[in-house]
């Protein structure tokens, strides 16, 4: 970091956060218990409490601007780091994480995600990790150390049951106490066990019709008191709905500001009507009090700097990046023709819409804009041994809105990009003075967390450059907004989004769909290209608002791409195909597609992306298909082609890392956390996805994922814990100890040990993947639960090496809801090992002598 160190400790450091609380006005405290803007805490300036500063999101640090983000380094997305089993990797991964915080001038990440995949449909479901909780709990808590050992504070998120985007801030979700504490409480319960969060975010929606942001059953009962929770507790962006319920419930921290319910005179009305008491007051202050000084305590450097955003590149950060997302890949199929060396292949096709995409994470809180990004196209050219030739076509389209422009745009004198000017508005409303000038470089502009000062309360940006594209003929232009807006090229007017719009699902819901127009455009022509926009209210505002999403976002979104034939496009793909020796197509899904706001509408590709994969590979047989997907989709197709890899959102160095593993310069070793269906109404939660009513049903109850699966003899398309490599592996000589009793009879440990020997000629790595059946206890319980896993990693043909995994009562308990306890019943439990969860060769038992209860974590 570039960073002076600061010359003398600042008072604030040392001092009683008591003695603050009593030094501090009402306004002042209450001043504390909201965001003064998006992504900052509040300072005090009269008795020196500083501001910290926190940012976006799971897998890279976007900084504190959607307007002018800084350039990051961009990780994979958790699903993908949830395939590789891997604690000790993840745990790196929150390092890095931290790293990329403080030089952001950051010391808060909003992260990780760790809400259960019940469906894959959810919106978000590529942030969470897995769709067991055992599996989302360790690797959550690896997230979370590796980012705390750093002394930046992990916000885990979103407590609780926030696992799909339908109606989300209105959305009871409506299940078992069972379902409450074994499956969506599980994951945060171990990551405070293992790790101690310092900070939790609440979750949009409601648990047992009471909003979470308001629930003192949970805040204050199970956080706080059961599992002894000290640190701050802040609400997800705009997810507070109360004054008086949600600081008595416990949320520390209204966000983001300025505030909408912790304003002075709503807290005075509150105070004065006895719905909420001082105290109260003095105990929200001092818990954002000591979570701020024991950040400003260990980041120094950072709370008190410039607060600088920068960005870091190197070598050595690009290699993480790659050898990270690489281990992730899971390779779901392969007919003998991975990997693809120079003595097998000459010519390869390449094929499909994200070849040449950059997609790199889904979108919403996620999304950032990268310091750089390989894309699989250049990924595979530069991966391909010497004497193979690759070539290219796109064989369909799949974006849901045209791509951005950025790339293709210069500003009026010449910049790459484009020129955002604001203006003031007159009397009448209409622009007036140009107050400030950005170049910008991305043709999607985000106006939520800023705006220039001196602007009037309506005003309008207007958007100017010159574009020029590479080919000659039809080119198609679209133009979505969050406001109001038009666009002109060359003066003429061509496509208005600001007369008459459609409600669509951009920016979270508060947008609209993409008109288009199309335009016959010159190779090597630029053409002027201005968008006008303006903050006023669209037409028929009141029709077209949606009330489930707060009304605050505004912004614009600029698209465009070639106009193609979609028969000629994957004719021209077939055709290629037929002259290749093997085929490599590239597909799946986008930002656009899986983001949060909004659920996917269906397990199926967009576009036509299920008719190209069919044709081609009737054309080759050694067609081989790359998925970019947060989650499971349909695959009609599998059975005709030669190889599946699932690449997940991979972040800057997606193209080096699906080449390594295509090329075999990595042996694949991801193995599925998560249970991919053969169709939509084999999912768990089918058909209650959604909500219906303001309630969303959670009738699987224990039943997520493979549990729901095995439960009702429902064979997956791939199951979960499945992936192959390019080697063979044994798993042998099982030895389960006694459970022994520790904490005065309350807790027990158990170790497993297992022989994994790589029986094949290539090295690489085995994941353990260990679960167990419980005895008759009296209540339904699923016939086999992970409570598990280890990676044998980077074992040399005929190597063999011992692996242990050491279970405690979380692996032998269940909720004892009629009595408000966890509970261990005495019997045998089976104990099932093997490399997936439908492949489990070893078998053994654990017996536990004696019942027992506990509480807490």
């Amino acid at each position: 970091m570039h960073i002076a160190p600061i010359p003398t400790a600042p008072p604030f450091l040392s001092a009683s956060v008591d003695d603050l609380v009593k030094q501090l006005k009402t306004d002042e405290k209450i001043a504390l218990l909201s965001g003064p803007n998006w992504w900052n805490t509040a300072a005090i300036e009269r008795v020196g409490i500083p501001s910290v500063r926190m940012s976006d999101g799971p897998n890279g640090v976007r900084g504190s601007s959607h307007f002018l983000p800084t350039p990051a380094q961009c990780l994979p997305c958790a699903t993908l780091l949830a395939a590789t089993f891997d604690e000790d990797l993840v745990r790196e991964v929150g390092e890095f994480l931290a790293e990329e915080t403080k030089i952001k001038s950051s010391v808060i990440i909003l992260a990780p995600t760790c809400n259960i995949q019940r469906s894959p449909l959810g919106g978000r479901a590529f942030e969470s990790f897995s769709e067991d909780p055992h599996l989302s709990g360790i690797l959550a808590a690896a997230y979370v150390s590796g980012l705390q050992s750093k002394g930046v504070s992990a916000t885990i998120k979103h407590f609780v049951a926030n696992d799909q985007e339908h109606e989300r801030t209105a959305a009871d979700s409506v299940m078992s106490d069972r379902a409450l504490r074994e499956i969506y409480l599980y994951p945060f319960m171990l990551a405070q066990k293992i790790a101690q969060p310092w900070a939790y975010m609440t979750s949009y929606g409601r648990i047992g019709g009471v909003h979470v942001s308001e629930n003192p059953d949970l805040l204050q009962g199970i956080l706080r008191e059961e599992w002894g929770f000290d640190g701050a507790i802040i609400s997800d962006w705009h997810g507070t709905y109360s004054t008086a319920e949600a600081l008595n419930a416990g949320l520390d921290l209204e966000m983001p500001g300025p505030p909408r319910w912790r304003t002075a005179n709503l807290v005075y009305h509150t105070l004065s009507s006895q719905k909420l008491f001082p105290a109260t007051i003095d105990a929200r202050a001092a818990n954002l009090l000591a979570f701020v000084q024991k950040l400003a305590r260990r980041n120094p450097e950072v709370v008190y700097g410039d607060g600088e955003e920068r960005s870091r590149d190197s070598p050595e950060l690009r290699a993480f990046a790659r050898r990270l997302a690489a281990n992730g890949i899971v390779l779901l199929k392969n007919d003998s023709v991975l990997p693809l060396t120079s003595g097998r292949v000459r010519r390869i096709a390449v094929i499909g819409p994200n070849a040449r995409g950059r997609v790199i994470s889904g979108g919403g809180s996620a999304a950032l804009k990268p310091t750089y990004v390989v894309t699989p196209l250049e990924g595979i050219v530069n991966g391909a041994p010497k004497d193979v030739v690759v070539n290219y076509t796109v064989g369909c389209y799949a974006h849901k809105y045209l791509p951005t422009l950025e790339n293709e745009l210069v500003t009026p004198n010449g910049k790459t990009g484009w020129l955002c000017t604001f203006y003031t508005h007159d009397e009448d409303g209409n622009p007036d003075k140009a107050i400030a000038d950005f170049v910008m470089q991305d043709t999607r502009i985000k106006l939520n967390d800023f705006l220039p000062e001196g602007l009037t309360e309506t005003w309008t940006i207007k958007l100017t450059g010159r574009l020029t594209v590479q080919e000659t003929g039809p080119f198609e232009l679209g133009l979505t907004v969050a406001g109001r807006a038009k666009l002109w090229v060359d003066g003429k007017m061509t496509i208005d989004n600001w007369t008459k719009q459609t409600p669509g699902d951009f920016f979270y819901g508060q947008g609209t769909i993409e008109e288009k127009a199309v335009l016959n455009l010159t190779a090597g022509k630029s053409v002027d290209v201005l968008v006008e926009y303006t903050n006023t209210d669209p037409p028929d505002g009141e029709e077209s608002k949606d009330y489930s999403q707060p009304a605050l976002m505004r912004g614009v979104r600029l698209g465009g791409a070639a106009k193609i034939d979609p028969k000629k496009a994957i004719e021209e793909a077939v055709k290629l195909a037929s002259e290749s020796d093997a085929v490599v197509i590239v597909g799946g899904l986008t930002p656009e597609w899986e983001s949060e706001g909004f659920d996917r509408p269906s397990l199926s590709l967009p576009g036509l992306q299920d008719e190209l994969i069919s044709k081609v590979s009737k054309a080759n047989m050694k067609t081989v298909v790359v998925l970019q997907v947060g989650s499971a989709v349909a695959m009609p197709w599998v059975r005709s082609v030669a190889g599946v890899v699932q690449a997940w959102y991979q972040g800057n160095e997606v193209g080096n890392a699906i080449a390594d593993v295509l090329f075999g310069a990595v042996n694949p070793s991801g193995r599925l956390p998560l249970t991919f269906p053969v169709r939509v109404e084999d999912i768990a939660a089918y058909p209650n996805l959604y909500s219906e009513n303001g309630q969303i049903q959670y009738r699987e109850d224990l039943f997520v994922g493979y549990k729901h699966y095995q439960a009702r003899n429902i064979h997956p398309l791939f199951p979960f814990g499945h992936g192959l490599s390019y080697t063979s592996f044994e798993l042998s000589d099982l030895e389960i100890s006694e459970p022994s009793t520790v904490a005065g009879g309350a807790d027990l440990r158990v170790t497993v040990s297992v022989k994994v020997t790589n029986t094949g000629a290539v090295r690489g790595s085995e994941v353990v993947q260990l679960y167990v059946a419980y005895p008759d206890v009296g209540v339904t319980t699923p016939a086999l639960q992970l409570r598990g896993f280890a990676k044998a990693r980077d074992l040399a043909p005929q190597e063999a090496r011992q692996v242990t995994i050491t279970l405690d009562r979380y692996a032998v308990s269940f909720w004892d809801a009629p009595r408000n306890t966890w509970r261990v019943a005495a019997g045998t439990y089976g104990v099932f090992v093997g490399p997936s969860s439908v492949d489990l060769p070893l078998e053994g038992k654990l017996d536990v002598r004696e019942s027992f209860k506990w509480t807490g974590v």
